[in-house]
């Protein structure tokens, strides 16, 4: 295959998810190969929900529907076009995948194989049935794709270069494991947002999405906020509100409630509306339910703590405070050259 053909297989493939990413599942008669893998796809859809109780139906739909609008010829095609692509010798790339957000791992999937390499893959067993469907789909509107994409539950071997992805533990695991390949190791991060009291309605209202969104479980969820001294917290509890129905799902409700339950008898103050907690904590993780805060005295010094702290960070939600920032709302629908940990793995997977 040439990168012409790679591009075209993968905007089939936008093109099969799109179907799937609205409230309404809507079968296109222009989509290739449907009738052959339309109904299995909805019962996958089924059995992601069925096995993992934080992959609601409207949170894989908004995987999808984020996926389908990058799988375009024109997204790719200037995602791609910085990058000599045709002359890298083809190798075998693992992948070692998350599970904390559906199809977390799906662009590690898609660099690999536009990038030309083969790619071997271990899934989070929490995150398991989506991807391999996809991958097949993905064989059928490209043979050449054919032999170039494995799924293992086994120990990752007969590999070239490595790229894995786990909590802070397991990335030390991984850094020793490894240590003799190329590889690219992530491990836990954190997103932040830098509030002024300046903020509309509408752009309290967006952040909360980056906060509740995948009810927080993203690396790319704002879990905690900086805020100057004397903020008033009134506007962005009001701007929460629109999440309020969260609650009733009973995996962040027990979330909830045992972290409430824990604060309440450490002592701990904080500020609650029945369904989000914000607390003043010097940490970047907060639990599910709950967003830290801390203060800051000025606007440099603050810049000056976030460069300190990268490592720790994978976005900043803001306006007018750094070049890099994300705007509120926007942390959750990353473009395909928005890299993970900013590492570019394309740049990487062309070096091996």
């Amino acid at each position: 295959m040439n990168l012409q053909q790679r591009i075209n297989a993968f905007v089939k493939l936008g093109d099969f998810i799109r179907q799937f990413s609205n409230d309404t599942i809507e079968k296109q008669d222009t989509v290739e190969l449907n009738d052959v893998f339309f109904d299995g796809f909805k019962h996958q859809l089924k059995l992601a929900e069925e096995h993992n109780g934080w992959f609601t139906p409207e949170n894989i739909r908004f995987a999808l529907k984020g996926w389908s609008e990058s799988l375009t010829s024109e997204k790719l095609n200037t995602w791609l076009k910085p990058y000599k692509l045709e002359s890298n010798s083809q190798k075998q790339v693992a992948i070692i995948m998350a599970g904390n957000i559906p199809l977390v791992g799906f662009h590690d999937f898609i660099t690999v194989l536009i990038t030309g390499h083969k790619v071997l893959v271990k899934q989070s067993s929490n995150d398991k049935h989506l991807l391999p469907y996809l991958a097949k789909y993905l064989e059928f509107v490209e043979p050449g794709f054919k032999g170039l994409i494995t799924f293992t539950e086994d120990k990752v071997e007969n590999f070239d270069a490595v790229i894995a992805t786990g909590s802070n533990n397991t990335a030390r695991y991984f850094e020793y494991y490894f240590k003799n390949k190329p590889s690219i190791i992530r491990n836990n991060r954190n997103s932040v947002a830098v509030l002024t009291g300046k903020e509309t309605d509408d752009e309290l209202s967006n952040l909360s999405e980056d906060i509740f969104r995948y009810y927080g479980l993203g690396c790319r969820n704002v879990s905690k906020l900086f805020i100057p001294k004397g903020y008033d917290f009134d506007a962005f509890f009001n701007a929460m509100y629109n999440w309020h129905p969260i609650i009733e799902k009973a995996k962040y409700a027990n979330n909830y409630d045992y972290n409430k339950a824990v604060y309440l008898m450490s002592e701990f103050d904080m500020l609650e509306n029945g369904f989000l907690m914000i607390k003043e904590d010097q940490s970047y993780a907060s639990p599910i339910a709950t967003v830290f805060y801390e203060y800051y005295d000025s606007i440099e010094q603050l810049r000056e703590k976030l460069v300190a702290d990268e490592k720790q960070i994978q976005c900043v939600v803001a306006k007018g405070f750094s070049k890099n920032e994300i705007a509120f709302g926007a942390t959750q629908k990353p473009e395909l050259w928005d890299y993970a940990d900013s590492v570019d793995s394309v740049e990487f997977l062309l070096s091996i």
